[in-house]
């Protein structure tokens, strides 16, 4: 009877473990060198520029955008999806 717990609890684990996981997947990460490379395969979405150091991504109307020589160009969707987070700066 002293195992009942502990197998309630393994349980419980891979129960959680199982959900947390089909939460997890994300849309893939498609990064292209040029703008219109990504405008062709983003055709619905928004491209922005997408810093992949700093884990953020610009819009084409801020100053950063297509700046920095650790980014590139992505679809916006896939980048939220994939957890990196808009930048303020530079916002009009």
């Amino acid at each position: 009877m002293q195992n009942l717990p502990t197998r309630a609890m393994y349980l419980l684990a891979a129960l959680i473990v199982a959900g947390g996981a089909t939460d997890a997947a994300a849309t893939p990460l498609t990064p292209y060198r040029y703008e219109a490379q990504a405008q062709r395969h983003c055709r619905d979405d928004t491209v922005v520029w997408l810093d992949f150091r700093k884990g953020i991504y610009y819009l084409k109307q801020q100053t950063r955008y297509a700046r920095s020589s650790t980014g590139s160009f992505v679809c916006r969707a896939e980048a939220r999806s994939n957890g990196y987070r808009r930048s303020l700066l530079g916002l009009q």
